[in-house]
């Protein structure tokens, strides 16, 4: 009987030179990473909620809808208590556990209920900076957002000159940057607390900040070619006051470098806020010369009270427009009055 010799079988090494297989395994791995950055990518953006007991027990069945929705995280754009709550730390600590128990990451922007206005009586007559810190220490620790899945933040804190502003913060999804700024309503706190004149030394020290990381998301975005950019703050700027002429300190450099930065960007930018309740996707940023909206420029504000619900959006690098919105009313039955 003739001798078999058997060969043990060869690694995939001898099969395929190994610089060879490297290129292949590497080009594999930027096709993957393409495909899955062609994928739409679905995201939620909620605020000015909870306002109410009712609302409050509402919350977690609709971040679970959020979440159903497949979206890849949350951004809340501030107030997380109506102007009457008290700022406690209780109340702060019932709102880190409810953001905490989101499903997909969330992300929280700070609104003026939450710090700036504390000072009223009706609020626990709390320090309003000291409310600030506390937010700080609670929702903005780390470097990832809150929620159950980790989804990892650049923070301007990373920046030894603006080592306190944990709350500003951008990320990279679905093709574009997303950015939040601590803009908040009640004037953006330039006065600060009744009995003082703007700016406060607080408004100027955080407005700088915000001007650099706004001019740094939007040199980020052109550097790298991302295909849009989406900014959350609190506050509603007050686009159609600027047009009528009628100066707001709390607001008119911020919306000053918006326009000369959204000029300067190719693709489109997004504006989400809260403040002002009203639900609505309008371009209600102008060109002064000549009047017309820059096209490239999309608000969308979220549902406030006594609306409740969330807006769905999507990003999609390969759609001219990027991102689209869509309103989604809590359908749940609202409190017997």
């Amino acid at each position: 009987m003739p001798h078999t010799h058997k060969h043990p079988p060869r690694a995939a090494s001898a099969l395929w030179p190994q610089p060879r297989l490297k290129a292949w395994l590497a080009l594999l791995l930027a096709l993957c990473c393409r495909l899955a950055l062609a994928q739409p990518l679905p995201f939620g953006l909620l605020g000015d909620t909870p306002y109410s007991a009712w609302e409050r027990a509402q919350l977690p069945a609709l971040m679970a809808e959020i979440a159903a929705a497949g979206s890849a995280f949350v951004v809340h754009a501030g107030d997380f208590k109506s102007g009457a709550d008290i700022c406690s730390d209780g109340l702060f600590d019932d709102r880190l556990a409810l953001f905490q128990s989101s499903r997909v990451p969330f992300v929280y922007v700070p609104g003026d209920n939450d710090w700036t206005d504390c000072h009223r009586r009706s609020n626990g007559a709390y320090d309003p900076l000291e409310r600030l810190d506390r937010l700080r220490a609670l929702f903005f620790a780390g470097d990832h957002a809150l929620g159950q899945a980790p989804m990892t933040l650049l923070r301007q804190s990373a920046d030894p000159a603006f080592g306190r502003y944990r709350e500003n913060a951008r990320w990279e999804a679905g093709g574009a940057l997303f950015v939040t700024l601590n803009l908040t309503g009640s004037n953006n706190n330039f006065y600060g607390v009744p009995g003082q004149t703007g700016p406060v030394p607080e408004f100027v020290a955080r407005s700088a900040a915000n001007q650099a990381w706004l001019a740094q998301a939007f040199a980020h975005a052109r550097d790298q070619r991302l295909a849009g950019v989406l900014i959350v703050i609190q506050a509603n700027p007050g686009f159609e006051a600027a047009r009528a002429g009628r100066s707001q300190p709390g607001y008119d450099a911020f919306l000053a470098q918006l326009r000369q930065e959204v000029r300067r960007f190719a693709g489109p930018v997004v504006l989400v806020h809260g403040d002002t309740h009203r639900q609505r996707l309008d371009q209600p940023l102008t060109d002064p010369s000549s009047g017309e909206p820059l096209r490239n420029f999309t608000r969308v504000e979220t549902f406030g009270w006594p609306f409740l619900g969330w807006v769905l959006g999507t990003v999609d690098a390969r759609d001219p427009r990027v991102f689209r919105f869509a309103a989604k009313p809590w359908q749940a039955p609202a409190p017997e009055r």
